[in-house]
């Protein structure tokens, strides 16, 4: 929770507008759209929370675009993101993973932006009370509203936007704006507000530990071996310790862990 005796919070809002603030050229599209998405985060965040006790744990008896099966959560965070993000009226085109085809946005509603999402990955996770997140990238469209689906294919370096929101013990929306800096903001649910908590976060340059699903290790290669050995069991002259491995199995997770602490 927010400590109430600071009065000039960084809110996410706050953040967002003076990024804009930089570019004299800005039109504030972003800022609206990523108000669309934070709007979606706080909502999935409060339908985690409360999961169990409005029973949307199990299964709602569909599949994804991966072949996983849907849980309830999956297909209600998925609707709150579409709705949330069609009515900012700045995307006129939405990818998710829980939704076979690109949801095209209504003319009258459409923008000048495309989004692809994971509204709740690792949800398989869900029931066992494991962190479980929202994963988002935002570009620009080169022709604008009047886009046609073939422009939503381009490199990630196109990104301007991306990140991921995560929700645990507390709810963290971590994101950059394609420059160098990563932002971390905490969900006060006090105040409602993404306050900033974790400035310019920068990945240690060496880690202790290993993130990686080794239940997958007899398809990998030679190199991906040797070197995941080499993490476990460094050389007697190198002065290094083994590394530990830590692996939860929510994509989101790990690399906040990851990011956070190295590895």
């Amino acid at each position: 929770m927010t400590d109430h005796h600071q009065t000039n919070l960084m809110t996410l809002t706050r953040y967002v507008l003076e990024e804009q603030r930089q570019h004299p050229d800005a039109t504030g599209d972003l800022t609206i759209a990523m108000n669309a998405v934070q709007l979606g985060c706080k909502f999935v965040e409060a339908c985690v929370r409360k999961a169990r006790l409005i029973n949307l744990v199990g299964l709602a008896g569909n599949t994804n675009v991966q072949g996983e099966d849907q849980k309830k959560l999956d297909v209600l965070s998925n609707e709150m993101f579409v709705n949330a993000l069609k009515a900012s009226g700045k995307f006129s085109f939405m990818v998710s993973e829980e939704v076979d085809d690109i949801v095209v946005v209504p003319e009258e509603l459409r923008g000048k932006y495309c989004i692809t999402f994971d509204p709740l990955d690792g949800s398989s996770n869900i029931d066992a009370g494991v962190n479980v997140g929202t994963i988002f990238g935002i570009w620009r469209l080169p022709s604008g509203p009047r886009a046609t689906v073939e422009e939503i294919l381009v490199p990630g370096s196109e990104i301007i936007a991306g990140g991921y929101c995560m929700y645990g013990s507390s709810c963290n929306l971590v994101l950059t704006f394609g420059g160098n800096r990563v932002e971390g903001f905490t969900l006060d649910p006090a105040i409602g507000e993404f306050i900033l908590t974790h400035p310019d976060i920068r990945i240690p340059p060496r880690g202790k530990i290993y993130s990686v699903n080794e239940g997958n290790s007899m398809y990998w290669d030679d190199a991906t071996r040797a070197y995941f050995d080499s993490l476990k069991a460094p050389p007697a002259d190198s002065g290094r310790k083994p590394y530990s491995a830590r692996y939860i199995g929510s994509m989101v997770a790990d690399v906040h862990r990851t990011l956070l602490y190295g590895g």
